[in-house]
């Protein structure tokens, strides 16, 4: 996998409003390392919307991961111009510092936003030209990264070695006990 897009819940649909949140270190914990597994096999690229939550946690995993691999880029292809307009200020400085340290930045739709059909094509861009999908989802915490697992399925099966990887639950407490296991040592 060359290029993966990485995406999952949106942070209020986590209960997490502040990045302070211990469930934040969980989750970049659990990126960090399936993202270092693919970078190991030849990964060049994470993608992401830019959407505030597990997104921009990726995006932030992807820059610390480029100091161990000058070969990984990031990518934030937005589904339209100025996503982090009503965003808070904290909100958007912490996007902004993301945008200025990503190898490449641009928007699906070049304007604001119009609808949901712009999320649509958002999808549909990203899948297509992406060969997996990273996603941090619970198929027992239904949320938004549902609809765009169920197209990825659907791409899977007409593109050939389309790769769909799942974190969930599971996954992350994984994490969280590994944090906590080495904390007694």
């Amino acid at each position: 996998m060359k290029q993966v897009l990485v995406t999952g819940y949106k942070a209020s649909e986590l209960g997490i409003f502040s990045d302070k949140h211990p469930g934040v270190g969980v989750i970049k914990k659990a990126l960090k390392q399936r993202l270092r597994a693919l970078a190991e096999e030849g990964l060049e690229w994470v993608i992401v919307s830019g959407q505030w939550g597990v997104e921009l946690w990726a995006a932030e995993v992807a820059l610390e991961l480029r100091a161990e691999y000058e070969s990984l880029r990031l990518a934030v292809i937005t589904p339209f111009l100025e996503q982090d307009e009503n965003w808070s200020e904290p909100k958007k400085a912490a996007y902004a510092a993301i945008l200025g340290q990503a190898d490449y930045v641009n928007s699906v739709s070049k304007q604001k936003y119009a609808g949901p059909w712009q999320f649509k094509a958002r999808d549909r861009f990203l899948l297509d030209n992406t060969e997996g999908l990273l996603l941090i989802y619970d198929e027992e915490q239904e949320g938004s990264p549902r609809f765009l697992l169920e197209l990825a399925r659907k791409h899977a099966e007409v593109t050939p070695d389309y790769g769909i990887i799942v974190l969930n639950g599971e996954d992350l407490q994984n994490a969280a006990e590994e944090d906590r296991f080495y904390d007694y040592e």
